[in-house]
């Protein structure tokens, strides 16, 4: 939901809990592209049940807003693993029941075999993951998803960064966002994007946030995109 003022109420009421949360930080972080970046968003810090389960309540109602068609969710070992378990129960408390698979970094050789776990691979996939850097785990996934016979068409994610791509240690024009969207073809959902930080940052009060929020602007005129 976007309000008159032209916020999205679901990203600013994601940004603050992921402050208050300790998982999104702020401060100097090199990032894998190498670049020095004023911010650092962990998922892998929301770490117990409480936080896990809130996150998940804020992909569900992303996924549901977005109309996004998909018969089933897919999670990318390793930290997809347990997003994609928990979005699937909140999507089955909110009354949307669908199946979900992971795959192992690993296949295994005894057992059910392979390197897939969890329900049949299937129909319209919507994969779950929690940033894109640079594609790479789209791609992997994308691959996974087809050698099954089904149709990747989907990706949602906590935090769209906004920010350049990089190819060769060099920086392109596109954000692996939007590689994955326009040139792999998927749908792409993000819970809040670099925009939506900004707008947070800049409603709070003086002190702190705000040399945060000079600080995070100039990264983004530097290496943003749309």
């Amino acid at each position: 939901m976007v309000t008159d003022g032209g916020q999205d109420a679901l990203a600013q009421d994601f940004v603050r809990f992921a402050v208050e949360a300790g998982v999104l930080r702020f401060g100097e972080f090199k990032t894998k592209a190498g670049r020095l970046s004023p911010y650092f968003f962990n998922a892998g810090l929301f770490d117990d049940g409480a936080k896990l389960g809130r996150l998940a309540q804020f992909y569900a109602r992303r996924i549901l807003d977005s109309g996004i068609e998909f018969d089933m969710v897919f999670g990318p070992a390793y930290k997809g693993i347990p997003l994609a378990a928990a979005v699937v129960i909140e999507l089955a408390r909110l009354g949307r029941v669908v199946p979900y698979a992971f795959n192992r970094k690993e296949a295994k050789d005894h057992g059910e075999g392979g390197n897939l776990v969890g329900a049949p691979v299937k129909g319209k996939v919507l994969i779950v993951d929690d940033v894109m850097s640079a594609g790479t785990a789209a791609r992997e996934s994308i691959a996974i998803i087809e050698a099954a016979g089904a149709t990747p068409h989907a990706v949602a994610i906590a935090l769209d960064r906004q920010e350049k791509a990089t190819e060769n240690g060099t920086d392109v024009d596109h954000s692996a966002v939007q590689y994955v969207r326009d040139r792999l073809g998927l749908k792409v959902c993000a819970i809040a994007r670099l925009a939506d930080l900004l707008q947070y940052l800049q409603s709070q009060s003086g002190g702190e946030m705000a040399a945060h929020y000079n600080k995070v602007l100039a990264y983004r005129e530097r290496y943003g995109v749309d």
